[in-house]
């Protein structure tokens, strides 16, 4: 059956999303082309996934738990409690990084052929994503070998692993279409991973947070989701600041509409400026 070719005006705005859905099996060649790459014929390969945030942990609570000696949730081992916070972190700062640069990594291809641009990050997002659940291995090996056991509040991750993905999506269209019209963005992208990982949960509980400072400190959308990854999956001894959960949907649902709309603007000049 032969497909028929309609021009429009205005065609790609109205139908983008409709176009999105019709080159989903792109997507997933993308997505697994770049688990290819990342796994085949390397040294280390799943090791490193599961290693990376292990040996981070291992190093956090040392300077955290054992030399600064900042108070963990309830009976909750430090190491737990650090584990949780950088799995979701190297989730969130490995996305940005690498979904930004991906354009101009798919230069010969995005120059050549038509579709929808956003499935490249959007891909590369996916394959951190799959690697943020190969990881959750170390943490299943270590609440076993702490035998802690999480209760009711895990029925709720599902909400925060969502939340987590598009927090990681919008910021990296963004940042993407950023990187594309000014080279050397790039720069400045390893800073802002670094900027945020100070000012995020990772190495302590956001409960050592003073009262008064506790909203202020939430503005960062990240605060919110780690900490409903620890609720959820620490048995919810560090209590959850319903605050930052409401403002971190908010600001995900926010970059989520903000970083779509400026990839989009800039999409059609992607391949006059690779």
């Amino acid at each position: 059956m032969t497909q028929k070719l309609i021009i429009e005006a205005g065609r790609i705005d109205t139908h983008y999303w409709r176009e999105l859905w019709r080159y989903r099996e792109l997507f997933s060649v993308l997505a697994w082309r770049d688990l290819a790459i990342r796994y085949k014929e390397t040294l280390f390969g799943v090791v490193w996934a599961l290693g990376r945030p292990f040996l981070t942990t291992l190093a956090l609570s040392v300077v955290f738990g054992k030399l600064a000696k900042l108070p963990s949730d309830g009976n909750v081992p430090y190491p737990l409690l650090v584990l949780v916070g950088m799995l979701v972190w190297n989730f969130f700062s490995t996305a940005l990084t690498e979904a930004s640069t991906t354009l101009m990594k798919d230069a010969s291809l995005v120059t050549k052929v038509y579709f929808p641009r956003m499935i490249v990050p959007a891909a590369a997002v996916a394959v951190v994503f799959f690697d943020f659940l190969i990881s959750f291995a170390t943490l299943g090996f270590l609440m076993i070998w702490y035998h802690f056991v999480p209760s009711w509040q895990v029925l709720f991750l599902p909400f925060f692993v969502v939340l987590a993905f598009l927090a990681s999506l919008g910021p990296s269209l963004w940042l993407t279409a950023l990187n594309i019209k000014y080279r050397d963005f790039r720069f400045v992208i390893p800073f802002l991973v670094q900027f945020g990982f100070y000012i995020s949960p990772i190495g302590y509980s956001s409960n050592i947070v003073p009262e008064n400072w506790r909203l202020i400190f939430s503005l960062n959308p990240m605060v919110g989701i780690i900490d409903g990854f620890r609720w959820c999956l620490l048995s919810g001894q560090g209590g959850l600041y319903l605050p930052a959960v409401c403002w971190s949907t908010v600001a995900t649902a926010f970059l989520l509409w903000f970083g779509g709309r400026q990839f989009r603007k800039g999409e059609r000049r992607f391949a006059d400026l690779l």
